[in-house]
């Protein structure tokens, strides 16, 4: 019996850490060959190893907010592979600072949208006449929580996770006719190396808006991602697709 994705060939990108390297780890499972995409070729490399890909897999430095940057990545992935059948867009960035509107530099404002905004389109500019030449494909943007809800001190990440939504039903509606569906997924608080260095404090504060008492897991995240660009969600298009806990149903 063939893996789900045997015959497909896989662009991810923030494929460093976190839940883009385990969207990596889950595709390379399932027999995709898989481009892993981040600006940090140590850790890439690294995720590359523990993929197992051999020559089902290829690390390429790429800087989503470079425009020529990403044409010669995907250039070179379909060099390598010939196709681009899913393109997974994890690379993402917030704002570490914690700061009101007014407070954010323009320059922090600036790279926060260049990076979940812009790279996500061009990635995706880049990506989709690969796509409309080979018949269709599959490609899952990610948002968040903060898609959907506000949270303070955090409006360049919360107004870039709202765009990441109409860019998706947009995309969607664009290239339905074209085999290619494009949804989103919107995690809550993620268990990933980023809260390594989290106080208890803040910690606490995170469980505490957790309905199950818990956060969520990156492998978690990867198997909603996984089951979108399969062929069993072939019917499933432009949607927003909340991996929280519960978080934004209330209470």
């Amino acid at each position: 019996m063939n893996a789900r994705f045997d015959d497909k060939v896989a662009l991810v990108t923030g494929a460093a850490s976190g839940i883009g390297r385990e969207v990596v780890l889950r595709l390379a499972r399932e027999g995709a060959r898989v481009a892993c995409v981040d600006l940090n070729a140590e850790r890439l490399a690294a995720t590359l190893a523990d993929a197992g890909l051999g020559e089902r897999g290829i690390a390429l430095s790429c800087d989503v907010t470079d425009a020529d940057n990403v044409d010669a990545t995907v250039a070179k992935v379909v060099s390598q592979f010939g196709r681009i059948d899913i393109l997974v867009n994890s690379a993402g960035i917030a704002d570490p600072n914690g700061r009101r509107l007014h407070e954010i530099p323009l320059d922090a404002w600036d790279m926060v949208q260049n990076v979940n905004v812009r790279g996500m389109f061009m990635m995706k500019r880049s990506v989709i006449p690969h796509m409309l030449e080979s018949g269709g494909g599959a490609i899952v943007n990610l948002g968040s929580v903060g898609s959907f809800r506000a949270t303070v001190r955090a409006s360049s990440y919360v107004t870039s996770k709202g765009a990441v939504l109409m860019m998706t039903k947009a995309a969607a509606i664009d290239y339905a006719k074209d085999n290619i569906r494009v949804n989103a997924v919107c995690p809550g608080t993620i268990n990933t190396e980023i809260l390594a260095q989290a106080s208890l404090e803040t910690m606490q504060m995170l469980l505490g808006r957790a309905p199950q008492g818990r956060l969520g897991e990156a492998e978690e995240v990867a198997s909603l991602i996984a089951f979108l660009v399969s062929d069993e969600a072939r019917h499933i298009n432009g949607g927003s697709y909340l991996i929280d806990g519960g978080r934004c149903a209330g209470g």
